[in-house]
């Protein structure tokens, strides 16, 4: 008897919690959509799953009207350093509240893992190759949305 409440107590504990699992996989898929869209070209689409911000892509592009999401994603995509690769693997981190931090790797166009080297004159030593990268999603009623911009190679 006292292993049956035992069990019950912990199966109460796993359904209490099972929010946050049901969560994962449904603002996963949302981040690999992001990322197929920007690197298939389909901005508009892209920018309807980011609510980010676009202060950098703003600062990057002044010529381009600053509520032209679109725009500005294919500019960050195509011309302004920003990596809009397929994801290769997206883990789930951790929660914090609506925010889902993934750890993701992407693959380059040949399809070999992305890393990114060094920047601006560093070398190994002082910055050391990445492969993986830290996303936030959050959850806003029953849709979810990226937060942050791929990864900037300048």
């Amino acid at each position: 008897m006292k292993t049956r409440t035992i069990f019950t107590f912990i199966l109460v504990l796993l359904v209490g919690c099972s929010s946050t699992s049901n969560d994962q996989e449904p603002a996963r898929q949302v981040l690999v959509d992001f990322f197929n869209q920007l690197n298939s070209a389909q901005y508009g689409q892209a920018a309807t799953l980011f609510n980010g911000a676009y202060e950098v892509l703003r600062d990057y592009n002044p010529e381009v009207d600053p509520a032209d999401h679109a725009q500005l994603w294919q500019n960050g995509c195509q011309i302004n350093g920003l990596q809009c690769l397929h994801v290769r693997t997206a883990e789930f981190k951790e929660q914090n509240g609506d925010i889902l931090v993934f750890t993701v790797e992407f693959s380059n166009p040949d399809g070999s893992l992305f890393v990114r080297g060094p920047c601006c004159g560093a070398d190994e030593t002082e910055q050391p190759p990445q492969s993986q990268f830290e996303f936030r999603v959050q959850k806003s009623g029953s849709d979810f949305l990226v937060l942050d911009l791929p990864v900037y190679v300048p």
